[in-house]
């Protein structure tokens, strides 16, 4: 089924972003303040209403794609061009991991002007970071007709939850992630001076500091809290509560893809440990004695975190979460 591409409402706008797998192109986007919706599907080729199969066999020149219906002014382009890069291999002209062919290859198909000028920037910036150590190649297009894939493939992550991470983590995506965007040796020895004894031990070493003897157990202002090495989105204050165990603790995170879970059984106890996704640091564990309806305690380590509060959300880049304290 093609998907038009003029949005619903006057006031919202289309991203459209190849990036491999459909699957994993999901979910960095989705719990985003300003998303409206996110389909899976196939754009760029010659074949009209393909099929996953045919798509898979080369033979329509369709890439796998996610086509993501936003607000600008909640969520502007940039800054989805920004997690589009975070999500990708942008040196690979083969594919994406161990997914390989023109299917997979990596491209932003832009849906006017602005979104041409923009999407060119920020590959130039990309370029001249010196990230990488190969030309990026992700392709820069114009956005053709979007076809919907098959419903089994829409929400794929939440269908089949474990299937999903065995792929991502398999496919080496999420190593990949880590290694280019986490936090690398040298940055590490800088944090040893930006950072208190407390911070650095806790975010690198997987410490934890003492309860009721912490920053933000019984802080009550509003606004979100970062990580306090990459400053990425964690948790919010609409999600905070008092569960009595003297650390700071929530329902769940802001943007659940920037928290990721690990397996912890140090001190003879068998525990879900949570750290950030990009800055890699330690943040706490997750308990399965919180509220309803989820029932989950996140139970964080005041500093592996710090503060923004609303009204400073704006001057520190965090504009699209002011809606939600609106």
């Amino acid at each position: 089924m093609a998907v038009s591409n003029n949005p619903a409402a006057s006031n919202l706008e289309k991203a459209t972003f190849a990036g491999g797998c459909f699957w994993c192109m999901v979910t960095p986007f989705e719990q985003l303040p300003g998303i409206h919706g996110i389909v899976s599907g196939y754009i760029g080729g010659h074949t009209e209403n393909p099929t996953y199969q045919e798509v898979c066999s080369e033979t329509t020149g369709h890439a796998e794609a996610v086509q993501i219906t936003y607000d600008p002014h909640v969520f502007p382009y940039q800054k989805l061009l920004e997690l589009f890069w975070q999500q990708i291999d942008p040196t690979d002209n083969g594919g994406q991991f161990y997914d390989r062919g023109r299917s997979y290859r990596t491209a932003i198909f832009y849906h006017n002007e602005q979104q041409h000028e923009l999407a060119v920037h920020s590959k130039q910036q990309l370029e001249a970071s010196g990230r990488f150590n190969k030309p990026i190649a992700t392709e820069i297009v114009p956005a053709t007709t979007f076809y919907e894939a098959e419903e089994y493939h829409q929400n794929y992550h939440k269908k089949n939850p474990a299937h999903y991470k065995r792929y991502r983590k398999g496919s080496g995506r999420d190593a990949f992630i880590t290694e280019h965007w986490g936090v690398n040796d040298e940055e590490r020895l800088q944090l040893r001076e930006t950072l208190n004894p407390m911070q650095y031990h806790v975010t690198q070493n997987n410490g934890t500091e003492p309860p009721f003897q912490n920053e933000f157990w019984n802080h009550e202002e509003e606004g979100i809290y970062v990580d306090i090495v990459s400053g990425e989105p964690l948790f919010s204050s609409k999600d905070k509560y008092d569960s009595g165990c003297g650390w700071p603790s929530f329902t769940k995170p802001l943007q659940p893809f920037n928290v990721t879970e690990e397996l912890d059984l140090a001190h003879g106890m068998i525990r879900t440990e949570v750290r950030s996704r990009f800055g890699d640091s330690h943040l706490g564990h997750v308990f399965d004695d919180g509220p309803t309806p989820a029932g989950l305690r996140y139970c964080i380590n005041s500093a592996s975190l710090r503060f923004i509060p609303v009204s400073r959300l704006k001057e520190e880049g965090y504009e699209q979460f002011i809606s939600m304290f609106a």
